[in-house]
């Protein structure tokens, strides 16, 4: 039995959808509009800017090549050929007047995998067949796609481009075009079986295929290409992803992770651990659940990414999601067994490198020994911290951190959300405020409300992996203000140690042994750091300091700059998202940057990071 024919619509049902396309169009030539328009039989044009290409799809269907499509910035499916004719031939003429060229990408995926052959059964090339018009911008742009898509790694199936017989169309001939058709290796023989990572793999490799041939296409017609291709991606969120972002950061925002985490009698723990003359684990107690754990994830996975449209918006609300995730399960099996191996999974184990690195430290650098002056209490170092956030709000008004003094924290300070909060026993020398303020605000807060008013909340909340950059940014802030000691280095060595040991298996009371004798650590400091590595079970997030400013600081040797770090919470993984963002005009330069950056003394010890140091280059002298 033949399937039956899809009904092309009627010739008055295209007509109506020409006059509303042409309304729209209008609207987007002169006042800048967006289009997004539904059109008969489930067919879409999106358009969020007047620009020299569309990409079209013909067909309705589930579909990679559908995906790649409907990522970018200007595109069509149509459920019909002759609306698809109709749609380009009325688009085409106005966008080329506007932009000086115009490209059109008709995409599609092949009947069959034809390589993957019973006697080639290993991992053998895919296809990728493409034609063109003959003009040299239309050849220009072929070349490009395939370069392009052939220099892609995979770690599955090779790309292997073959010339397409120009498929038959009745578009019209001045109407520049590319063909581009892939087979599809997503899916298993028989087509009952998807691989979702190689599908992903597929789009986001023709995407990028895509608008590198645009941009070669726009050169060889002589007119302006922007810097990057990627700046010829979106730069709209269509509803989809507002709705997911918000539905992650609200749940982002239902608990404080770092906080449920953070004994609430740290002085009577270490008093109970002295009296026991250090010879049996303290007791640590811990704030109640605010939240129902099963709860949250109900919600968290309620939260629907299948038509974001966009996949680099996708695989950033996807990885915090299953962020959220592991979070949510590490507060439920707080002070059970179960707790560590899930801490393992979020902040990975302590590498060698990392383990030597801080060796080395622990072994060269010398303590500074007491502290010059007296100590600063919460109440000084409170003063000091909203005299520094008011003048962060003088520049920027949204700038609405707020400072508390608490006795259920161990001593220091400690950034939740937008609050700095202090811990009532907090004693700081008075050399090292600066640093400890430029840590905590000038990063900590300034990341977090800089992210607030970007169009992506989970800046805000921080991307998934974020930490580790963010504290390397802040360890890098002590040592750009001068305040980065050899006690202090030692301490975030000491930490990575401890991590160590307890991810090793090693007991609170050989651990802190171990920090007393071998490195001769004073015993309240020891008991500091094994409090922290020991709470909740066993967390391994304080070898993050010195992994991240490590981090940082090979970032900065490679010439990179820090600016795109200032955006919001994001990690080092997602530096090139963030440039591909920017370069996108999704999001906004920082409202802020550090004002530690722009201090006198700050510009020769940022030299020195921009030509190359380690963390032991950084104490000051």
């Amino acid at each position: 039995m033949r399937p039956k024919r899809a009904e092309r619509p009627a010739a008055t049902t295209i007509d109506a959808a020409m006059a509303t396309i042409a309304a729209a169009l209008d609207e987007l030539l002169g006042q800048g509009r967006p289009i997004r328009l539904d059109l008969p039989d489930g067919s879409r044009l999106h358009m969020d800017r007047p620009l020299p290409f569309l990409w079209v799809k013909v067909g309705i269907d589930n579909s990679a090549a559908f995906d790649v499509v409907s990522a970018n910035a200007a595109y069509l499916t149509a459920a019909d050929t002759r609306l698809a004719e109709a749609v380009v031939a009325h688009l085409a003429p106005r966008l080329a007047e506007r932009t000086g060229a115009f490209l059109l990408l008709d995409v599609d995926e092949l009947a069959e995998d034809r390589f993957l052959t019973p006697d080639a059964p290993f991992l053998p090339p895919f296809e990728i067949a493409l034609a063109s018009g003959e003009s040299a911008p239309e050849r220009a742009a072929l070349k490009r796609f395939s370069e392009a898509a052939a220099s892609r790694k995979s770690r599955y199936r090779t790309p292997r481009v073959c010339d397409l017989p120009p498929p038959r169309s009745h578009l019209r001939r001045d109407i520049a075009r590319l063909w581009v058709r892939f087979a599809p290796i997503y899916k298993a023989a028989g087509g009952k079986t998807i691989y979702p990572g190689l599908r992903d793999q597929v789009v986001a490799n023709m995407i990028d295929s895509g608008l590198q041939a645009v941009g070669a296409f726009l050169k060889a017609s002589k007119v302006a290409a922007p810097p990057s291709h990627r700046a010829l991606g979106r730069r709209a969120f269509i509803e989809a992803v507002g709705r997911a972002d918000r539905g992650l950061d609200k749940v982002a925002s239902s608990f404080d992770f770092l906080l449920a985490l953070t004994p609430i009698n740290s002085e009577a723990a270490w008093a109970e651990f002295k009296a026991h003359d250090f010879k049996a684990a303290p007791t640590f107690l811990y704030r109640p659940l605010e939240i129902e754990v099963g709860a949250e994830k109900r919600k968290l996975y309620a939260v629907s990414l299948d038509h974001l449209e966009d996949p680099l918006l996708r695989d950033l609300l996807s990885e915090k999601q299953q962020e959220l995730d592991l979070q949510l399960s590490l507060l439920a099996a707080r002070e059970t067994p179960r707790f560590a191996p899930l801490g393992r999974a979020l902040y990975g184990g302590v590498e060698p490198s990392l383990k030597a690195r801080a060796e080395t430290i622990l072994k060269a650098a010398v303590a500074d020994g007491a502290a010059s002056g007296p100590s600063l209490g919460a109440e000084t170092v409170a003063a000091a911290a909203r005299e520094m956030i008011a003048g962060y709000r003088s520049v920027f008004r949204d700038f609405d951190a707020s400072v508390e003094i608490r006795s259920d924290l161990p001593p220091g300070l400690l950034v939740s959300n937008g609050r700095l909060l202090i811990a009532r026993d907090t004693q700081v020398a008075r050399d090292r405020l600066p640093a400890l303020l430029s840590h905590e605000i000038g990063v900590h807060l300034l990341t977090y409300f800089n992210g607030a008013v970007q169009g992506l909340t989970i800046l805000r909340s921080g991307l998934a992996g974020y930490e580790a950059t963010q504290e390397g940014l802040a360890v890098l802030a002590e040592y750009l203000v001068g305040g980065m000691t050899a006690q202090r280095l030692r301490l975030l060595a000491a930490r990575v140690i401890a991590s160590h040991a307890m991810l090793e298996g090693a007991a609170f009371v050989e651990t802190f042994a171990m920090l007393c004798d071998s490195y001769a650590l004073s015993a309240r400091t020891a008991f500091n750091i094994a409090l922290r590595v020991y709470r909740g079970g066993g967390l391994a997030k304080d070898a993050i300091y010195l992994r991240g400013v490590s981090q940082v600081l090979a970032h900065l040797r490679r010439g990179g700059s820090l600016t795109p770090f200032w955006v919001g919470k994001i990690s080092a993984t997602h530096f090139d998202a963030i440039e591909e963002l920017r370069a996108r005009d999704l999001l906004r330069p920082p409202q802020l940057e550090p004002a530690f950056l722009s201090a006198e003394a700050a510009r020769p010890r940022l030299k020195k990071a921009i030509a190359g140091i380690e963390p032991l280059d950084m104490i000051s002298n």
